[in-house]
């Protein structure tokens, strides 16, 4: 740590080191199952649904339920983080988060399942910018902070797997009801931890009046726009609800721009996305999140509907990639975080990933798990680590310390709109090339029902493979962005007043936060 940094009020000094890494452990705690739990609930999905008696129209709203408080209720999240403090809102938002699961681990009817969904959702929208914001003001050294974020990293880009793993192990052997309830011990732990451990640096803290109207226009907004592409995952892109969808997310978008830009406490202050640095990398972590999900998606089915995998197997067959997460975000981006631009692990990270998602573009039937799928597997893992863990640092870079509740939750809001893009979008693509190709090619099969049933799994493998050239694509325009727009410098660290247009804090707070050396 620099020696300003060191001195500065509010920032933990040298004796609370060993503090800075409890509190990581459970803050890297808390996200994992925040992780685990978007993909853990997909597995369990078809035994809930059975159990429940909840229709195949209704079955979305358990995913969808989610989607729509998370992804729309982030900004408001970032900046309760803000205004309460971001140990607080963790501890709360890990609280509610258990109380949801288990509420959901309990249902016993359909809308009892949808409301639990919705609550947690809710209070991961409060818990996930708090605990990325409190590493970024707990972690201000340059080197401390890419160990921090390379481990953080780690854990979101490689949970979503381990999530596959143990949904399997808990749908197959125990009860899907355990795929709820096993993020209660997650969050009790990590809440305890959070309370004892994390010291949160003074003078961080945002004491402007709510924006009322910017909560309002944003989190319809957003909820309008995640709606419109789950619609249109659904009912296709030209349903009236989908269009009526998009339209409304546009008008309020703009409307909370509009609103953003004349306030004096803003719910988002502009110059947060603003900023060339940090535009450039909430745009390339969502186009690299919409690439992503072409690999979960279209690999789970391939696995377990074409090569006849368990869903313990599927799971196992995803941890070449998060070994190559973990080695990519702890050993590539860590080492070399402090010592090269940002922008040169980032683009080259997406690049690389781009290649093994090529090669998986190469999927047939019968293609060999060693010789193709493990490969492909290794490429993404180790590209996605290395462009991760630098860009969930430089997002939350040079912020003011009461604004980086905000900034966290931008990171999310890029990832859930992400998600929610590339789930509709390739999953259209895929649909509407399997349909053709067995359109075009279930003739020849004639009456026999083995030929039909190869036509049909061979038009599967044909759309997966056109879905994933799209994300091929995206994963390079991600690569470009981050090398074009991503100007930054090797980060250094260095003390400023937080004064600059932070309405409402004291003018004579001082706070070591990182910013970025040119």
């Amino acid at each position: 740590m620099s020696e300003t940094a060191a001195k500065a009020p509010g920032v933990l000094e040298k004796s609370a080191d060993a503090g800075r890494w409890k509190a990581l452990v459970f803050i890297a705690l808390a996200q994992l199952m925040v992780v685990l739990d978007a993909t853990i609930v997909n597995i369990a999905l078809p035994s809930a649904q059975r159990d429940l008696g909840i229709s195949d129209g209704n079955r979305q709203w358990v995913v969808t339920a989610y989607a729509l408080a998370f992804g729309g209720l982030l900004l408001f999240g970032g900046r309760i983080a803000d205004k309460w403090g971001r140990k607080r809102a963790f501890v709360i938002g890990l609280a509610g988060f258990a109380a949801a699961s288990a509420l959901g681990g309990a249902a016993t009817s359909g809308p009892m399942m949808f409301g639990a969904r919705a609550l947690q959702g809710l209070f991961g929208a409060v818990l996930a910018p708090a605990a990325l914001s409190l590493l970024a003001v707990t972690f201000t050294d340059a080197k401390e902070r890419a160990k921090a974020f390379g481990i953080y990293g780690a854990i979101a880009g490689g949970g979503g797997a381990v999530g596959l793993i143990l949904g399997g192990f808990l749908t197959e052997y125990l009860d899907w009801r355990w795929t709820f309830f096993v993020n209660i011990p997650f969050a009790v732990v990590a809440a305890a931890g959070a309370y004892f451990v994390i010291r949160e640096p003074e003078g961080g803290r945002n004491r402007s009046p709510l924006d009322i109207p910017g909560v309002v226009l944003s989190t319809l907004g957003l909820v309008a726009l995640v709606y419109g592409f789950t619609r249109a995952e659904s009912d296709g892109w030209g349903d009236t609800v989908t269009v009526a969808m998009f339209v409304a997310s546009v008008v309020l978008l703009a409307a909370f721009a509009v609103v953003e830009s004349k306030v004096k406490a803003p719910l988002l202050p502009l110059r947060v996305v603003t900023d060339r640095n940090r535009g450039g990398i909430y745009l390339s972590l969502g186009l690299a999140i919409i690439g992503m999900f072409g690999l979960f998606l279209f690999l789970t089915y391939y696995l377990q509907v074409v090569q006849g995998y368990s869903p313990v197997k599927t799971g196992f067959a995803f941890l070449p990639m998060v070994a190559g997460m973990i080695t990519g975000s702890t050993q590539i981006g860590t080492r070399l975080m402090t010592r090269v631009a940002p922008r040169l692990l980032m683009g080259p990270g997406f690049l690389v990933a781009a290649v093994g998602m090529l090669l998986l573009t190469r999927l047939e039937i019968g293609s060999s798990y060693p010789a193709l799928l493990l490969p492909a597997m290794v490429l993404l893992g180790l590209g996605m680590g290395t462009a991760f863990m630098p860009a969930m640092s430089m997002a939350t870079q040079g912020v003011q310390p009461r604004d980086a509740g905000v900034a966290s939750a931008m990171v999310n809001t890029s990832q859930q709109v992400g998600g929610a893009i590339g789930t509709a979008l390739l999953n259209t693509i895929a649909s509407s090339a399997t349909a053709s190709y067995i359109k075009d090619h279930i003739a020849a099969a004639g009456t026999s029902q083995p030929g039909r049933q190869l036509v049909q799994l061979q038009g599967l493998v044909h759309g997966y493979t056109n879905a994933i050239w799209f994300a091929v694509a995206i994963l390079a325009v991600a690569g470009v962005i981050a090398l074009t727009f991503v100007t930054a410098g090797r980060p250094g660290t260095t003390r400023v007043t937080g004064s600059d247009g932070a309405q409402g804090a004291d003018a004579d707070d001082e706070v070591a936060v990182p910013v970025i050396a040119h």
